[in-house]
């Protein structure tokens, strides 16, 4: 039987097309300091979920290659992501077959798809929600480099509903407190979109505060009352919840910027976080 193969929606547009540039890259940005201009040795961080931005990697490739750099990364792992198509079903998830990169096919994990569908009728198979969603994708690269062994279950997040969100994290914790062997949740989400610097810098730090107090209701309720638009906040309110009920008593923000930082133009930005939880 032939392995269902999802090609490269992005490739060449949000990231390099071609696998030695990639490559460079990404080991350019796993390798700088997460502080610019200081080097200094770094703890590894074993955590239970993470967020990291997806915009193209010239404006948040750097905040992602600091968060993965300091992360100890695991075999396996649960990637969220929000569903900016707004195809297919609320919470999609595919159990079977690879995901192309310049680099090579990264295997779904279908045992661990499968547990998790076995535990909530929530995630529904959906391979059309993922077909051209790129939050997802622009993650695989990172750990193409630095995990080049792992398997992964892809799940795109397209409802905001609160109860449905935190019982999808539920599950999850159910399923990864049961295995030999840790799994990292991945939520894929950028920040504040489309004001200026300075507005955006103060509005994504009310919503990295909720996440650095792993307040779940906290962070749901600040980005919807305060015209926050992070992308990502129903990925990360997911992660959340199943991150705590798995143990994590706290997180850290390991690098943050603005597109104004690349760009120059400081009028309409987006803000990039990468965070641990732990």
């Amino acid at each position: 039987m032939s392995t269902a193969v999802r090609p490269p929606a992005v490739a060449g547009r949000f990231y390099p097309g071609n696998a030695q540039r990639l490559r460079a890259e990404i080991e350019s940005f796993t390798t700088a300091p997460a502080v610019p201009g200081k080097a200094q040795a770094e703890a590894k961080i074993a955590a239970l979920g993470c967020i990291s931005p997806h915009a193209g990697y010239v404006y948040s490739g750097a905040v992602a290659g600091a968060l993965y750099r300091r992360l100890t990364l695991p075999r396996r792992f649960v990637i969220l992501s929000p569903n900016h198509t707004g195809q297919g079903e609320p919470l999609a998830i595919m159990s079977e077959g690879e995901w192309r990169t310049p680099l090579g096919n990264a295997v779904i994990d279908a045992e661990l798809a499968d547990e998790l569908k076995s535990v909530t009728p929530l995630l529904t198979e959906d391979a059309e929600a993922h077909r051209y969603e790129h939050a997802l994708e622009v993650q695989l690269p990172f750990l193409q480099v630095l995990r080049p062994d792992f398997s992964f279950v892809p799940v795109a997040v397209g409802t905001s509903n609160f109860n449905s969100l935190t019982a999808v994290g539920q599950a999850i914790a159910l399923v990864l407190q049961n295995l030999a062997e840790p799994v990292l949740i991945i939520a894929s989400s950028d920040m504040n979109h489309y004001e200026n610097d300075t507005v955006t810098r103060e509005k994504d730090r009310r919503a990295i505060d909720q996440v650095l107090a792993l307040n779940i209701q906290g962070l749901y309720e600040t980005v919807r009352e305060q015209h926050i638009s992070m992308c990502g906040y129903c990925p990360a309110t997911i992660m959340l919840t199943a991150a705590r009920l798995m143990g994590a008593t706290k997180a850290e923000l390991i690098r943050y910027a603005t597109s104004g930082e690349v760009s120059g133009d400081r009028d309409m930005v987006v803000g990039y976080a990468g965070i641990a939880v732990f």
